[in-house]
């Protein structure tokens, strides 16, 4: 039977996750096609490029954002499913029935380790498929020519070498009127002129070529190329012709021609785990082996002239060996020495040594801009290789993240699952792209760069699926509140209202009793601890901790049994009770050892003595008040207290 209900329970879990992530997916793949389509619009408008073109490439591009739209749709559909449940009191049916939030996730987290195992084996065979594809098909289309388009009434440059004007245009016939053309593709300095009354604007069958049909126009030229007043007589000639129609054919390339993917094929982003080993293995040979000529190079440059190694071959591997000794073998005064030189030969000297130093430098310069090239190609390979374990980790850290916030937020649909969501990714997403710029620039190595965004969320997905485990309030503010006090040592203020029903009544025996013990209590915890703590015995020691949660306990205790009284007056003096907090500052560590190490550590032991010695110090006024408070409530028992001045 039980067997038979965890079965039912997977196929549901499985029902309410599927049809949320299928949605999600479409959505978020949907989004990141159009920052895409954003991103690339100016390279696709106005390129003529037919409709199975452009599906082909928006298809290829949809399958390249599938690394970074998974794990969002995981992220999202699983904050939607569990906030569903949480919403409807179906996780909490679940869980009174005795099913723990772990055996709900434990289909859905079968279901994702199958998505993990697809998308590395997407992101190892079809991922560089599909992006070699879409990155030749849009570097194509970015060498396409921009289709004509004739806007009446302005001046229209898509034709290379030409300026059309049309002041009208017929779109039923696509005839155009009042057509004047500048023909700017010569060196002239005045451009040859046609004016047409019409025009008929067509490509040649093999869309090779513009084919411009003119009527009833003129052709304005000069033939002197523009020559200025005062020249020779032929540089004054001008054409005037008058025609009746008049057939223009210019060279424009309208087709499209998809470039050779071979070149695509050989960049990082079309290879799989093991072109790209070979690939890393190949570049960090090369590395090396530029390193070592440079190095045998550098070994092998004379010194003042004098060249003390060469280079010789044994056994079929370079070796260097010594050429010279020495050729000087005492000291000298090289300032002297270039003094005693006349300023002719000291100038020369000095520009021949700067010279070598440029030619040197340039050549270091040269050397390092080669090596620099192919380490970042390399880092390049080390970065597409990490990828393609990331986003199988990515679907499990974000589904760690979604399920346990949806059932800690308790809220289902498209409202704050999105918003969470959406926030989440974002910072998934700035920590993932400074990880990458990191590794890519080789400030970090590849590795620590790639799985930085991995290491930042796993813990706090752990963190997150052990409060909604234990039913942890992540998100309740009070909870927050307290904690920050306990670390700040802000103040709390106490509260209580009268009873509208008392079952146990105050016995003026048993209270006076209480507040005698706490007062005692009180007492010897001041008396134990009259003077301040020194730097040494705040840090290795503090206040004893069983003794500050006793005392605590016993003003709670005797706060809970006053607040049983009929008086209001007893009321709003157990209210002036302080109530004594466990502070992180009282009590630093239970290892005097580690207390020790902190003081020797100066800076950090004598901030944490400053802020600690405060707290004892309010610490200690709320137990001296505790005492006060105590006696007040005694005197109202018995009467002697001024109740007009309490009151």
């Amino acid at each position: 039977m039980n067997f038979f209900r965890i079965k039912k329970l997977n196929v549901f879990m499985l029902m309410r996750f599927l049809p949320q992530f299928c949605m999600t997916f479409f959505i978020c793949l949907f989004i990141l096609m159009m920052q895409f389509l954003f991103r690339y619009i100016n390279d696709l408008v106005g390129k003529g490029l037919d409709m199975a073109t452009l599906g082909e490439l928006f298809f290829y591009a949809a399958c390249s954002m599938v690394p970074m739209a998974l794990p969002l749709a995981i992220l999202l559909a699983s904050l939607m499913t569990f906030g569903n449940l949480g919403e409807h009191v179906e996780l909490t049916a679940l869980k009174s029935s005795g099913i723990s939030l772990i055996t709900v996730m434990k289909p859905l987290i079968v279901l994702i380790a199958f998505i993990a195992v697809g998308a590395f084996f997407f992101q190892n065979d079809v991922l560089p498929k599909t992006q070699v594809q879409m990155w030749t098909l849009l570097f194509s289309a970015r060498e396409k020519s921009a289709s004509l388009s004739i806007t009446p009434g302005e001046i229209n440059t898509d034709i290379p070498g030409f300026n059309v004007y049309v002041k009208r245009k017929d779109k039923a016939t696509d005839m155009l009127y009042n057509v004047i053309i500048y023909d700017v593709s010569s060196a002239s300095n005045y451009p040859r002129i046609v004016t047409a009354d019409s025009a008929k604007l067509n490509y040649t069958q093999d869309k090779k070529h513009i084919l411009l049909k003119l009527y009833h126009g003129n052709w304005y030229e000069d033939l002197g190329q523009g020559g200025s007043a005062g020249a020779s007589f032929g540089s004054d000639m001008f054409r005037r012709e008058t025609y009746h129609d008049k057939v223009i054919l210019i060279p424009y390339d309208a087709t499209f021609t998809k470039m050779d993917d071979n070149t695509m094929r050989s960049q990082y982003i079309g290879k799989n785990i093991d072109q790209l080993n070979h690939s890393i293995d190949s570049l960090q040979s090369k590395c090396d082996s530029v390193g070592d000529d440079i190095g045998r190079q550098l070994q092998m440059d004379p010194v003042c002239g004098v060249q003390s190694k060469r280079m010789v071959i044994k056994d079929n591997r370079p070796v260097l060996e010594k050429v010279h000794e020495p050729a000087v073998k005492h000291n000298l005064d090289i300032d002297s020495l270039f003094d005693s030189l006349s300023d002719q030969d000291r100038y020369s000297m000095a520009s021949i040594a700067l010279q070598q130093a440029n030619s040197a430098m340039m050549n270091a310069d040269f050397k390092a801009f080669t090596m620099a090239d192919d380490a970042k190609n390399m880092r390049r390979h080390q970065i597409e290789l990490q990828r393609k374990f990331t986003l199988s980790l990515a679907c499990f850290i974000f589904f760690f993240l979604g399920a346990p916030l949806g059932a800690i937020i308790r809220k289902g649909g498209l409202g704050m699952p999105v918003v969470i969501s959406v926030l989440l990714f974002i910072f998934y997403y700035i920590i993932d792209n400074t990880g990458y710029k990191m590794g890519r620039d080789g400030r970090w190595p590849v590795w620590q760069g790639i799985w930085l965004s991995s290491a930042v969320l796993m813990p706090l997905g752990a963190f997150l699926t052990y409060k909604a485990v234990n039913d942890s309030a992540v998100f309740n503010p009070d909870a927050w509140r307290n904690f920050f006090r306990r670390i700040t040592g802000l103040h709390v203020t106490r509260k209580l209202e009268m009873k509208e029903v008392i079952i146990n009544e105050v016995d003026l025996a048993v209270a006076t009793e209480k507040l005698e013990g706490l007062k005692h209590s009180c007492s010897q915890f001041l008396s134990r601890y009259a003077s301040r703590q020194s730097y040494l015995q705040y840090l290795m020691y503090g206040y004893d901790k069983k003794a500050m949660r006793s005392l605590s306990a016993q003003v709670e205790d005797v706060v809970d049994y006053l607040s049983n009284s009929r008086e209001q007056l007893v009321i709003n003096k157990a209210m002036d009770f302080p109530v004594l907090r466990h502070l992180l500052s009282y009590h630093i560590t239970n290892y005097p050892k580690v207390g020790l190490a902190l003081a020797i550590v100066f800076p950090v032991g004598l901030v944490m003595y400053l802020v600690g010695i405060r707290h004892q110090l309010n610490l200690k006024r709320d137990i001296a008040t505790c005492i006060k408070v105590a006696n007040q409530v005694e005197a109202i028992f018995n009467g002697t207290d001024d109740r007009h001045q309490s009151n």
